[in-house]
């Protein structure tokens, strides 16, 4: 693998590679997979845990494979992802959640199990499922859950679920959603602790469906936000919502950020609109102006848009406003509803910009304490999206998700519409609005600001901050690990490698030495993209 540093930079060298040799439990799991995990140092191991849930202890300085645990992963089921972003070690346990929906605890030194729980939902096709860490606060262990989008209106709800860190046995449950005829806005994404605080703030996702909101009036309260639970109990402390009532798939899909503001506890909130909030950690309340704006109505029957959403006054980190490229991408512009953000989907179709996938998205941001600075890989896609009456989409003979990246046809089951949706691309696969399509940007906490902004191409995965370096590699087919200047953005070394790295990297102190590792093996569901399973260090002089 070719190594690449400026004068100046730090030296880095390849320290190990280690090939996992995962196994799917069915086809379907191997086609969409996707290896998005981080890899942690813990009671002197690295662990590492596949898109199918095997999860591996290595030997920090060769990557020596120590032991390895494979939870048998239901072979009859239809999995909506393929994806597993971590694990948590607290106490000497190692706790991951699983594809088919159970919470485990291994001991971290053995892999021998300690306990295992089914959390047991309603849909056993594959479309409630475990694909990000849980935290652990105290005797606490907190764990989320990914939900299958547009599949049908009433889907699972998103609960939020607490075990005995000891037992495996339920301690309490939080729900974002009422009963009724709509569920999800769960908390998929990577969620924050803040032990000291006994606090747990989960970022929620849009109830269902997402591009229909007729059956679920109003603002849909706990969707949409971070909410902040007492992790004890889980009695709500507060929420803020970011979106209401959702029309666009904008979850909050970025990891809550416990950063500082002026000496005292606040939240960092990344969306992927591509705004930040920050929050008192305490109250929830907002510590930079945000506005109520009218935005965009419905023209959709029975839909109740909601007539204004938040914006941050300063906090914007990608383009708010879409402009298409000349020529065939501004032909096809012309021909969609787009009125700027928050533009309702529609039956004639809609652009929306940002896209679903960001802004930010699960990879989140890091943060540099020293600095103010939060680091945030994001994307500047648009999507098409478009409402299909029921009766028509019932007789086109589609009836269930046929899901890739950033592009989706679902019957939305129960909504008077099914819905389509697609990257807008050109036909050479070149996004249609103006470049940048990505960039990696500093946002000064403090302000909202940005301090710098590199640009990129369009990323799946995040960034890492560790020694004034900001290390990110999940750019979309370039396999290549980068590091750039925390100061300015410039970059200042880079390694290619054997796949895309759609994840974010580790990284740990060893025998005085710092390693950044980083799990690379493309994405099941970006076409054309080579997978692998490879788990890559580097050691940093």
């Amino acid at each position: 693998m070719a190594l690449f540093a400026v004068d100046g930079s730090p030296k880095i060298e390849l320290a190990w590679t280690y090939h996992t040799k995962a196994v799917a439990p069915n086809e379907r799991a191997a086609g969409i997979a996707a290896f998005e995990a981080t890899p942690v140092l813990a009671d002197g191991l690295v662990f590492v845990i596949t898109p199918f849930n095997q999860v591996i202890a290595l030997d920090p300085e060769n990557g020596t494979e120590r032991w390895r645990f494979d939870p048998q992963l239901a072979q009859d089921r239809s999995y909506s992802e393929a994806t597993a972003r971590g694990v948590v070690v607290s106490g000497g346990v190692l706790f991951f959640g699983t594809l088919d929906a159970r919470i485990i605890a291994l001991r971290a030194s053995t892999g021998k199990l300690v306990w295992e729980t089914r959390l047991d939902p309603q849909s056993k096709d594959g479309n409630y499922q475990i694909t990000s860490p849980p935290v652990v606060s105290g005797s606490t262990v907190i764990i989320g859950s990914s939900i299958g989008d547009n599949g049908r209106a009433e889907m699972e709800r998103g609960t939020v679920r607490a075990f005995d860190v000891q037992t495996g046995k339920l301690k309490w449950t939080w729900d974002p959603t009422p009963p009724g005829k709509t569920g999800a806005a769960n908390a998929w994404a990577p969620m924050s602790v803040d032990p000291k605080s006994d606090m747990v703030l989960i970022p929620t996702g849009s109830a269902s469906p997402d591009f229909y909101g007729g059956l679920r009036p109003g603002n849909n309260g706990y969707a949409n936000s971070v909410v902040a639970l007492q992790a004890s109990s889980g009695k709500l402390l507060w929420s803020f919502q970011v979106v209401h009532h959702d029309l666009w798939d904008y979850d909050v899909a970025s990891r809550p950020e416990l950063i500082e503001i002026a000496g005292k506890p606040a939240v960092g909130v990344l969306t992927k609109i591509g705004h930040y909030f920050a929050l008192d950690r305490m109250t929830g309340k907002p510590l930079l102006p945000v506005e109520e704006r009218e935005v965009p109505r419905s023209d959709i029957p029975g839909e109740s848009a909601s007539a204004t959403q938040p914006f941050p006054v300063s906090g914007l980190f990608t383009s708010q406003k879409f402009v298409p490229r000349p020529g065939w991408c501004t032909e096809q512009f012309r021909k969609l509803r787009y009125e700027g953000l928050f533009t309702p989907p529609s039956v004639n179709g809609t652009l929306v910009f940002p896209g679903n996938v960001g802004g930010a998205n699960w990879g989140s941001g890091s943060y540099d304490r020293e600095r103010g600075l939060l680091f945030v890989a994001a994307n500047r896609l648009a999507t098409m999206v478009r409402l299909i009456p029921r009766e028509k989409f019932d007789a086109s003979g589609h009836g269930e998700t046929g899901e890739r990246w950033g592009q989706e046809y679902a019957p939305q089951k129960g909504a008077p519409y099914g819905m389509a949706r697609r990257t807008f691309l050109e036909a050479d696969g070149r996004p249609c609005g103006e470049e940048p399509w990505g960039a990696l940007v500093a946002i000064d906490v403090a302000t909202g600001k940005l301090r710098w902004e590199t640009p990129m191409m369009v990323g799946i995965g995040g960034p890492l901050f560790a020694d004034g370096l900001v290390f990110f590699g999940g750019s979309v087919f370039q396999p290549k690990l980068r590091a750039f200047r925390a100061d300015d953005g410039k970059q200042v070394w880079e390694s290619d490698l054997p796949n895309v790295a759609h994840s974010v990297p580790g990284t740990y102190l060893w025998k005085g030495k710092r390693y950044v590792v980083v799990c690379a093996g493309g994405h099941g569901k970006v076409d054309g993209e080579p997978k692998g399973d490879s788990v890559v260090a580097y050691r940093v002089n």
